[in-house]
């Protein structure tokens, strides 16, 4: 019997050829492997795609829930974005899909994992990382970096795939490289590989409504959370997938997350892409807006560096990592008083808040107003301030003294 290799497959161009340039080369008996992670219309003809391209088997895997419940909450929770703007779209789902891709490797008896990630990008990190985090016994089979690996463009690619017969929805003037899931969708390549170049959003953009031509009236959202989790959008409650599919909708209607970034890959080169997050924009500047009510000034701050941390190494692979669960851990700790109601406007790409409310807000009206109220005396100040800045007035003191001494000297020469 042939050796079996369980392919990530997406059922786009870079994975599709890797179907008969498998079986041309090891002889592998290739079976599929698509995680549903929210691709929505691209899974169309995707089974039929593999088969026609020689798969023995087509695996499709519905983990929306999983992906949102296990990977995408964790990370709202902890406000993770990578280099100040990435909301991690590509790099939270990598693991639920690592994770499976063992499950069903295992469930064939199939002795090698394959992906179609290229040499230059961050994915063959996370879907490398996340294997030998779970099944180290695996053989991984990494196509671009294969020595039997010819082809070193799309073009190269589309044409292998005709020489081989293979049906491709797609042709070189469109073959953005994309990636998408129900949290994002991301663009790559071709006109954006100059960053001297705007974007052409009529014709990139897939979720969302360009800013400048989204509606001229603003639309109120009512959001609920408890404990960090979001439960409800205008008093309707419903599970993370949907809340998540409801503010795509939203947010897309009104030009809401569309960043066009320069980002600093794992490998060390810099990388140019459009990411389109309508409804993970609003649901990490809600919980972002709940947490500044609730989290006092030392949680606060320290949970800021956890989350820049957290970013990190979710958008370096590391997810199965103990620095990882060690983080979450805290970051959940927080989250116990994280509940209340947001309620903001959207308005052609911007969220402006309309009001933040929580039983558990440390936002007290007579500490914070003007007027003297019944918990504060200006006068505590004195002391406060004169203990606060002690170290810097011990200094200066010092430094005059010294100056004094210096002087001095000059003039006894």
């Amino acid at each position: 019997m042939k050796e079996k290799v369980v392919l990530a497959y997406s059922g786009g161009l870079d994975t599709t050829v890797i179907i008969p340039w498998l079986k041309e080369n090891y002889n592998y008996d290739v079976i599929c492997c698509c995680i549903d992670c929210g691709q929505k219309e691209e899974l169309e003809g995707l089974r039929e795609r593999a088969r026609l391209s020689g798969a023995s088997k087509v695996y499709i895997e519905n983990v929306i829930d999983e992906f949102c419940e296990d990977y995408i909450v964790p990370c709202v929770q902890a406000n993770a974005i990578y280099e100040n703007k990435y909301l991690l779209g590509t790099s939270m789902a990598r693991p639920v899909i690592a994770k499976k891709l063992v499950e069903i490797a295992r469930k064939e008896h199939a002795s090698a994992i394959c992906h179609g990630a290229t040499g230059k990008g961050n994915d063959q990190i996370r879907f490398e990382l996340g294997i030998k985090a779970l099944a180290p016994d695996l053989k991984i089979i990494a196509a671009w970096r294969d020595k039997k690996w010819n082809m070193d463009s799309r073009e190269a690619e589309i044409e292998y795939c005709k020489q081989h017969n293979v049906f491709l929805p797609f042709e070189v003037a469109e073959s953005y490289s994309r990636d998408r899931n129900l949290w994002h969708i991301s663009h790559e390549g071709l006109d954006l590989e100059c960053p001297e170049n705007e974007p052409n959003y009529d014709k990139l953009l897939v979720l969302t409504t360009p800013p400048t031509k989204a509606p001229d009236t603003p639309e109120y959202v009512t959001m609920t959370f408890e404990k960090g989790i979001p439960i409800s959008i205008n008093g309707k409650e419903m599970k993370i997938s949907k809340i998540i599919e409801k503010l795509n909708e939203l947010g897309g209607k009104h030009g809401i997350g569309i960043i066009d970034i320069v980002e600093n890959r794992v490998v060390g080169m810099k990388s140019r892409g459009v990411y389109e997050t309508p409804g993970g924009t609003i649901l990490m500047e809600a919980h972002q807006q709940l947490e500044e009510l609730i989290l006092d000034r030392e949680t606060y701050h320290a949970k800021k560096e956890m989350a820049d941390k957290f970013a990190e190494l979710v958008y370096e692979g590391k997810w199965f990592s103990p620095l990882r669960e060690a983080i979450q851990a805290f970051i959940e700790s927080t989250q116990e008083y994280v509940t209340g109601e947001v309620k903001f406007k959207l308005y052609k790409g911007s969220i402006i808040k309309a009001g933040t409310s929580s039983p558990y807000s440390l936002y007290n009206e007579s500490l914070a107003s003007f007027t003297t109220g019944d918990l504060f005396d200006h006068h505590d100040a004195d002391g406060f301030i004169t203990l606060f800045g002690l170290s810097t007035k011990v200094r200066a003191m010092k430094l005059m003294e010294a100056s004094k001494e210096e002087a001095l000297c000059g003039q006894q020469i």
